[in-house]
C-alpha cells in the first residue's frame, strides 16, 4: 500500500490528495494574531545545530524546527508541541532552551496542511482553522516525527514531549496514544471539551489510560481552564493511581511561559522550565 493510500485510510474525512499543504517552510518573526510581540528571553545557538528540517509523514513532508547539541549523540529526544500560532520564534527559541540542556527538541509544524496560522491576523481565523486538526493525524505526524528523530541523531527510547497551549492539550492525548513515551510536560493545555469529529476525545476521557507520567502546568487565572476542570482531572488521575501531577500557579494567566505577550509570568515560567527538566530527568527522558 502507498503511502498516500495508508493517510487516505488513516484520515478518510480530510481529501489528502487534493489538500496538499499549506505551509511548506517555516515563517520567520512571530504570530501575527499576537502583534506587536517582543521576546523577553532569546536563546542563542552557540553550541547547537539548528534550524528548519522536513518531516516525512504518511502523505508527503512537513517542515519542522530542530535543535540539538553540536557535539555527542545520540540526544534524548523530545517533541515539543506548537501553541496554536504555529512554529513561530518563541516555539523555536523553546527549542534551543531544551537543546542547550541536551535534548534533541523537535517541533513539527501540525497545521500545515490547513492554514498559515502563524500569517493570519484573526484570532477567530486561527481558532477555526487549528481546531479542524484531527488528533488522529496530530498522533501519526508526532510518530512521524519520532521516527525521523530516531535516524538524524536522536534517541527514540529516551522519548518526551512538552507542549502549550493546544499542544499541551496534545501532550495529554498522546501519552495515551504512545506507551513508549517516557514522560511528558504539558503547559496550560485545554482539559475538557465537546467531543467533535477531529477532537472525539480530551484529556479528562484519558486520564485513566495514561501510562507515561504527565506534569501539568497551569494558571490559577486562566480564563479559559477553570479550577473545577483541574480538580476533576486531578481526582480522575487520582482514581487511576497515575504519578502525573498538576501545578497550578495562583497568579499566573494562561499562556504564562510566552514571553512574547502580556500574559507572561517571569517566577512561573522559571519554575515551570526547572519542574520540566527535573521531571523528564527523574522518568529517565534524559
Amino acid at each position: 500500500m502507498t503511502q498516500q493510500a495508508d493517510a487516505i485510510g488513516l484520515f478518510p474525512q480530510m481529501d489528502l490528495s487534493r489538500r496538499g499543504f499549506v505551509v511548506t517552510t517555516l515563517a520567520s518573526g512571530f504570530a501575527l494574531s499576537v502583534q506587536p510581540a517582543q521576546a523577553t528571553v532569546v536563546t542563542d545557538s552557540e553550541g547547537l545545530v539548528e534550524g528548519e528540517v522536513q518531516i516525512p509523514v504518511a502523505d508527503g513532508q512537513i517542515p519542522a524546527y530542530r535543535a540539538m547539541p553540536d557535539k555527542g549523540g545520540p540526544f534524548p529526544l523530545l517533541l515539543v508541541v506548537e501553541e496554536i500560532f504555529g512554529v513561530h520564534e518563541h516555539i523555536k527559541d523553546v527549542c534551543r532552551r531544551f537543546a542547550k540542556h541536551g535534548y534533541f527538541a523537535v517541533s513539527p509544524e501540525l497545521y500545515s496542511r490547513l492554514g498559515d496560522v502563524v500569517h493570519m491576523t484573526d484570532i477567530k481565523e486561527v481558532l477555526a482553522t487549528v481546531n479542524k486538526a484531527p488528533d488522529r493525524l496530530v498522533m501519526s505526524d508526532l510518530d512521524s516525527t519520532v521516527a525521523w528523530a530516531g535516524q538524524h541523531g536522536a534517541d527514540p527510547k529516551r522519548l518526551g514531549i512538552t507542549g502549550f497551549c493546544r499542544g499541551g492539550r496534545t501532550v495529554w492525548m498522546y501519552a495515551a496514544h504512545n506507551p513508549e513515551l517516557k514522560a511528558g510536560v504539558a503547559w496550560y493545555g485545554p482539559l475538557t471539551g465537546t467531543p467533535n469529529e477531529a477532537m472525539p476525545t480530551n484529556p479528562i476521557d484519558v486520564a485513566d489510560r495514561l501510562k507515561p507520567p504527565i506534569l501539568g502546568l497551569y494558571g490559577g487565572k486562566d480564563q479559559g481552564i477553570t479550577a473545577d476542570q483541574i480538580d476533576a482531572m486531578k481526582e480522575k488521575l487520582k482514581a487511576a493511581h497515575s504519578p502525573s501531577e498538576i501545578i497550578v500557579y495562583p497568579e499566573a494567566q494562561h499562556g504564562f511561559n510566552a514571553d512574547y505577550r502580556p500574559s507572561y509570568s517571569p517566577a512561573a515560567a522559571a519554575d515551570g522550565m526547572k519542574r520540566a527538566l527535573a521531571w523528564f530527568k527523574h522518568y529517565g527522558v534524559i
